[in-house]
């Protein structure tokens, strides 16, 4: 009898822990989700012929960092050894009395002349190999106009910097790297401040997004991370170029969230959030102003190598050249190499510094607009012309973003990590 009467209730347990292991065994049996798997995954989708033509485009970047360099000393070259600029200056005493009106005269001209030398690999960069890969959608002729307003715009911020600067090294020769160190970072942060408002109209043409579905979503994450915005910007990019981009720019109350049409045309709602809210991730984590700090600290050791090797250069080569002295404006163009060999060595630092503002602002991205496939998708669509998967220290050397692959894995690890948002 007692056997009989155990019986249902050991059935009933049973019943009872079977129901309560169950989902245990179901969640358990469910696959892990592989972050690096499904990096690789995504990584697979594109076509081996686009991933190749992506590589040798970036790759061909790393060479034109040395051919930049060698075009900047090339004008150099030509403008103190052949005496030019010596003889600009000249012009400019005979001109003008006035010292300020000399010194502006001649380094205007310098400049104008350095563009025209510099021309030839400007024209293959920014045009001829554009096309070769199929990233321009640029005509000639919109081509050098944008070349000659960006030519003009550089002239007339320059001009007054360089006045002031040679009158720097006229008042103190032997300290004048530090005084223009201090001035460097405020500077840039008045850069910062007129280009969105000055310097970006004059290359494309801005107006309201008019999409209201992708206006108010934009604008409540603008407004939830606390950016002062009230609209939000598309500009005409898809006439000049085929590259996806935006930006939330600006400093000291300029502040503008755009997109280019590109973006809008090319890309889901879920990838044009994913990279608004990384552009978002630059303000509210005040990377203008981190930025000016770190490319400051990058001018001034670039100031103080300056100072150190142009006096040897002075004494050496200066009577030759027609040089005066370090105050002489026909020296600018020595100036300007120093410092192109200086800014060509630290490639590494600067390319890092950004690289690693870009990984910050990723990962606000992520945690604010909780896209982490439109993120990754979108990283993929940046692949176009940007290498996907370089080696560890090609990417620390080169990469001023963070690569296809690291972006993807960064994003597939925020997934992994949050289960609940994507598994039903």
């Amino acid at each position: 009898m007692l056997r009989l009467r155990r019986r249902p209730v050991l059935l009933l347990l049973s019943l009872a822990l079977a129901a309560l292991l169950a989902p245990l065994s179901a969640h358990a049996a469910a696959p892990a989700f592989d972050a690096v798997a499904e990096t690789e995954k995504l990584l697979a989708t594109l076509p081996a012929e686009a991933r190749a033509r992506s590589d040798a485009y970036f790759e061909g970047t790393y060479w034109l960092l040395l051919w930049n360099l060698v075009a900047a000393l090339v004008a150099a070259g030509l403008l103190l050894v052949t005496g030019l600029a010596a003889r600009i200056r000249n012009w400019a005493e005979r001109v003008f009395k006035k010292r300020i009106l000399q010194v502006a005269a001649c380094v205007l001209v310098l400049l104008a002349l350095d563009a025209v030398i510099r021309l030839p690999l400007d024209y293959y960069e920014g045009y001829v190999r554009e096309h070769t890969y199929g990233l321009s959608n640029h005509t000639l002729g919109g081509w050098a106009r944008d070349w000659l307003v960006g030519q003009i715009a550089g002239a007339v911020m320059t001009t007054p910097l360089l006045v002031l600067l040679y009158a720097v090294l006229r008042r103190w020769p032997l300290v004048w790297w530090s005084r223009a160190a201090l001035a460097t970072p405020f500077l840039l942060v008045v850069l910062m401040a007129i280009s969105p408002v000055f310097l970006a109209p004059l290359f494309n043409s801005y107006r309201p997004l008019a999409d209201a579905s992708l206006r108010e979503p934009i604008l409540s994450l603008a407004r939830a991370n606390g950016i002062p915005a009230e609209n939000v910007w598309q500009f005409d990019a898809s006439k000049q170029t085929k590259r996806i981009s935006a930006n939330v720019s600006g400093a000291l109350g300029t502040t503008r969230i755009a997109l280019n049409d590109n973006l809008l045309n090319r890309c889901t709602p879920a990838e044009i959030r994913a990279v608004m809210a990384h552009e978002m991730g630059h303000y509210v984590l005040n990377h203008t102003y981190k930025m000016a700090i770190f490319f400051g600290l990058v001018i001034a050791a670039g100031f103080a190598f300056t100072a150190w090797s142009i006096g040897f250069v002075l004494r050496r080569y200066g009577a030759a050249w027609g040089l005066r002295g370090l105050d002489d404006p026909a020296g600018l163009p020595l100036l300007t190499g120093l410092l192109a060999v200086y800014f060509f060595a630290t490639t590494p630092v600067t390319k890092s510094i950004i690289r690693l503002q870009e990984s910050e602002a990723d990962l606000f991205g992520l945690n604010a607009a909780r896209e982490p496939d439109g993120f990754a998708t979108t990283a993929l669509k940046l692949g176009e012309y940007r290498k996907l998967a370089p080696g560890p220290l090609e990417e620390i050397i080169f990469f001023d973003h963070p690569s296809g692959r690291t972006r993807v894995l960064m994003a597939m690890r925020w997934k992994a990590e949050h289960p609940e948002l994507f598994t039903k």
